[in-house]
């Protein structure tokens, strides 16, 4: 059964992403279930659920790298089915990937610098010398000081380390203006120090964007999201406050069980 779950008192703002009686089907199998989902502006989500839920289907969907099979995309209440990634970029939604996608051999500052360019005006000029685009240069260097990589200005991306890699990667996924930000598994392969710090830049730099961020680590999950939505089988089983999800007897019996359970006597201790 797909879930709708309205935010509290709306008003007239509108959604920043809705998505309605969302399906895909590969071939005769049918991933994404009916999803319906529709995320305030400025809200934090976290989507979680068991391996082969949909998940990444779903962001794949929203992102334009996959088609629905039927239903609907709403961003900032234009539909965006059938656009290209870059179209749907341009509209004001961006994402990260799972495996970290930067410019190894450029350094943190080129790799800022290349994700404000679209943004500031500067399409497909080819006449122009990047050292003077005051704009652009500017840019780079608040976003490299919003995610700590200041200090590491001139190092190419390739020798960071993995949680810097990680980190410039926010920043590249944010250079464009974007308001609203995908985030596929973040954290994924920190240690428990560099998550804590991560969960910390993430919220820095999306303070007043939309975020929806899939993530396995729950931690992270009840640290970070506004609300839930659980996918179990494509569908929403629970879309709700991180307190609600938690004491929610389906979600705990279908994903969570003795995981948040133990999560919580290992935070009263």
């Amino acid at each position: 059964m797909s879930t709708t779950n309205s935010p509290t008192n709306p008003g007239t703002r509108g959604y920043a992403l809705e998505l309605k009686d969302l399906r895909k089907s590969f071939g005769k199998t049918e991933i994404i279930r009916g999803i319906n989902l529709a995320v305030s502006p400025g809200e934090r989500v976290a989507i979680i659920g068991p391996n082969g839920a949909g998940k990444s289907t779903l962001f794949n969907l929203i992102s334009g790298r996959f088609e629905p099979s039927s239903g609907d995309v709403l961003l900032n209440g234009t539909r965006i089915n059938g656009l290209k990634p870059f179209e749907i970029n341009r509209l004001g939604l961006s994402r990260s990937f799972q495996i970290t996608n930067i410019f190894p051999k450029l350094s943190v500052f080129e790799n800022l610098r290349c994700s404000v360019l679209w943004s500031l005006g500067y399409k497909y000029t080819f006449f122009k010398f990047l050292s003077g685009l005051d704009d652009a240069n500017a840019r780079a260097q608040e976003l490299m000081e919003m995610i700590h990589l200041d200090k590491k200005r001139d190092v190419l991306a390739v020798n960071l380390t993995y949680a810097e890699q990680r980190a410039l990667e926010i920043g590249i996924t944010i250079g464009g203006g974007a308001n609203v930000v995908l985030l596929d598994e973040p954290t994924a392969g920190m240690s428990k120090s560099e998550t804590s710090r991560f969960i910390t830049l993430i919220k820095e730099v999306t303070v007043g964007k939309t975020l929806l961020t899939v993530e396995h680590d729950m931690g992270v999950v009840f640290g970070l999201a506004d609300r839930i939505a659980v996918v179990v089988y494509g569908e929403v089983l629970a879309f709700d406050t991180p307190d609600a999800v938690r004491a929610n007897a389906r979600v705990q019996e279908a994903y969570l069980g003795s995981s948040v359970a133990d999560q919580q006597a290992g935070a009263a201790h």
